[in-house]
């Protein structure tokens, strides 16, 4: 499985957290408003070659609930979602790929692009997909925690200065970290399943398979 194949479902998200960084009015909403514009895109494309669909909808649903409460809420609404809002949406979008990964594992649309049609029904293609849809919520989900953490952090720094570091770390390093390690999973863990599924065939058996 490439993992690039896959990584464009969420570039909304990583859209929407650029631009909603930005301490301005209605930057949340205005970033949510982009998100959910590359998401009609992505979700127009994929409906033209059957494509991926489920976690572009459900970052549809999640981003225009983002917009339209930005836009229409007042002052104390977009102070919220600004604090709050921009790493809280990483959580739940986290929490919807656990929730969803063992009934309907989004990484199984994209693995059917460059997997033939007879492996799709497989236990196997199944379990990996589950598996790898699981790593990619943990991880959205720890990515969304760091950024609830530097907020907590910033309501008690004593100085500019006293969580610089820390601050830095869990908004750039443990990201990109995060999402190094996910897609490395994702490269090498389908391999690694095939392998002992190959180890545990007796030898005879794999013989008379590739006979």
């Amino acid at each position: 499985m490439k993992p690039a194949a896959f990584v464009s479902g969420f570039l909304p998200w990583i859209a929407f957290t650029v631009v909603a960084h930005r301490p301005a009015a209605d930057a949340v909403a205005w970033g949510a408003v982009l998100a959910v514009a590359m998401t009609v895109v992505a979700l127009a494309l994929a409906g033209r070659g059957h494509g991926p669909v489920t976690l572009d909808a459900a970052s549809l649903v999640l981003f225009a609930v983002v917009a339209v409460a930005g836009f229409i809420g007042g002052r104390d609404v977009d102070d919220w979602l600004y604090t709050w809002g921009r790493p809280l949406v990483g959580v739940v979008l986290g929490l919807f790929v656990l929730g969803t990964a063992s009934v309907r594992p989004f990484t199984e649309e994209y693995a059917r692009q460059s997997t033939p049609r007879e492996y799709w029904g497989s236990p196997t293609f199944r379990s990996v997909n589950r598996v790898i849809s699981a790593a990619w919520g943990g991880g959205l989900v720890v990515i969304g925690s760091a950024g609830v953490l530097v907020t907590v952090l910033d309501a008690h720094a004593t100085s500019r200065a006293s969580g610089h570091l820390l601050e830095l770390a869990l908004n750039w390093v443990v990201p990109i970290a995060v999402l190094w390690g996910l897609a490395e999973f994702t490269g090498r863990y389908p391999d690694r399943v095939t392998a002992r599924r190959q180890a545990a065939v007796p030898a005879d058996d794999r013989a008379h398979r590739t006979a």
